[in-house]
């Protein structure tokens, strides 16, 4: 494993970049420090491409918007989603959560794990279980329902696609319950996580950040070669799998740890910044 203070040369000029936002590319407070700005800016400059890539929902995306360069791309929602930001995520590709396979999964999932509760993120917005946790303040248009109503075929807006479904458990240990979810309904969905608490996050089958990455890549013609990708949690594993250099922040996951080829310093010590600045200072006749 390669690490960030201990550069090693590049083995194939990267054309884009795909990092992470929570505990990555951002800081512990949320904020995009001024050397990564500086560092996004200078891959842009260098004709590298920047794609953010991360588990949020378009409508959170506003604390980077303004640092996206070029294509003004970014994938949403751990793969299911491409947003525009630069027509205030705009939703582009939706790669869906069918709402029998969601309701199946809520229901293997009430039998494995009582106590269980469960979010709905739609391509329009977020509804939520009663006994849901409210971390944060929803929109004004949240319904609050049990998930069977809330995934009703019948139930007006059902048409809206469904991003994500959220299952939340107060007593089980967060890997503990993704290995439990992942046994009991692991066949049906993609099932990963990216909080601190035991909150899991299901996608419809083969979504993932690599799977739509890889789709955004092919699009422009550039091989898994050419990408460099940044992660903290396991909803990144895939993704830094699949590119052909990869880096675990310092604060990373164990399974992250493991899955990537390169390990940089922690989201709060800027370490995508100095991943790139390395890079940078690679290129022929380039200077950082």
């Amino acid at each position: 494993m390669t690490s960030a203070t201990d550069p090693q040369p590049v083995a194939v000029v990267p054309r884009l970049i795909a990092t992470d936002l929570d505990g990555t590319l951002l800081r512990d407070d949320k904020s995009v420090s001024e050397r990564t700005v500086a560092a996004l800016a200078g891959a842009e400059e260098a004709g590298i491409e920047v794609f953010f890539v991360t588990g949020r929902p378009a409508r959170w995306m506003g604390v980077v918007s303004e640092h996206v360069h070029g294509h003004g791309l970014a994938i949403c929602a751990n793969g299911a989603a491409v947003v525009d930001l630069h027509t205030g995520g705009r939703v582009l590709k939706v790669h869906a959560l069918e709402r029998g396979t969601a309701l199946d999964v809520v229901h293997a999932l009430r039998a494995a794990a009582p106590g269980v509760s469960f979010g709905v993120e739609t391509a329009m917005g977020f509804h939520h279980e009663p006994n849901y946790p409210r971390q944060i303040s929803y929109d004004p248009g949240t319904i609050v329902a049990v998930a069977e109503k809330l995934l009703q075929e019948e139930r007006s807006g059902s048409d809206v696609p469904v991003l994500k479904l959220l299952a939340h458990h107060h007593e089980l240990a967060p890997d503990a319950f993704l290995t439990l979810a992942r046994t009991a309904a692991g066949a049906l969905a993609s099932i990963t996580r990216s909080s601190p608490s035991a909150l899991l996050e299901i996608s419809g089958p083969g979504v993932s950040k690599a799977s739509t990455l890889a789709l955004c890549c092919a699009e422009r013609g550039i091989s898994p070669a050419e990408v460099v990708a940044f992660g903290d949690m396991p909803n990144d594993v895939e993704m830094l799998t699949w590119a052909g250099t990869s880096y675990a922040m310092g604060n990373a996951h164990p399974d992250v740890l493991a899955a990537a080829s390169g390990r940089t310093v922690a989201n709060n010590d800027d370490g995508v910044a100095v991943v790139i600045e390395q890079i940078l200072a690679g290129l022929p006749g380039r200077e950082v």
